[in-house]
């Protein structure tokens, strides 16, 4: 009686652990199949915004591409961002100063249109403003000429 109370215990440890252990691999099953789904699901979404050339042309659209300067990039971007156009930025240090391409694309070409037209309407208008260090020298001289005591010259002060 006791030894047969003995091998039931025996055999119900062991079929619970194997049970525990069948539960942790299943666990673990289910854990990859949804990771692998999610990793599936994130790399079917499309990128937006800067990338590489490689992803961009990789997206199977058309492609177009304008030389741009460097202290146009940020503006350029901004711009991007915010009419969802996908663009990538490669430097030419071939020459000197480099120059910068940038190749885009957009789902939309109204989208892509509307954005080009804000980007260079906004290069337009830095240009028409005129500068504040240009408008503070005119005020000075006008200063200058209307109250030529009151001007303080950096070398009379230094003289003193």
């Amino acid at each position: 009686m006791q030894e047969e109370v003995e091998n039931r215990t025996v055999n119900l440890a062991i079929s619970t652990t194997k049970l525990t252990f069948r539960t942790i691999v299943n666990g673990y099953n289910t854990w990859k199949r949804h990771h692998q789904a999610k990793v599936a699901q994130k790399t079917a979404q499309l990128q937006v915004g800067k990338q590489s050339i490689k992803e961009l042309i990789g997206q199977n659209q058309g492609v177009s591409s304008i030389p741009i300067e460097k202290t146009d990039l940020k503006g350029f971007e901004q711009v991007a961002r915010k009419y969802g156009v996908d663009y990538a930025i490669t430097k030419d240090q071939n020459v000197m100063p480099p120059k910068y391409t940038v190749f885009f694309k957009a789902k939309d070409a109204d989208a892509l249109t509307s954005a080009f037209e804000k980007f260079t309407n906004r290069k337009l208008k830095a240009k028409e403003k005129p500068s504040v260090l240009e408008q503070l020298n005119k005020l000075k001289e006008l200063v200058a000429a209307i109250l030529p005591d009151k001007v303080r010259h950096k070398s009379q002060e230094r003289d003193l």
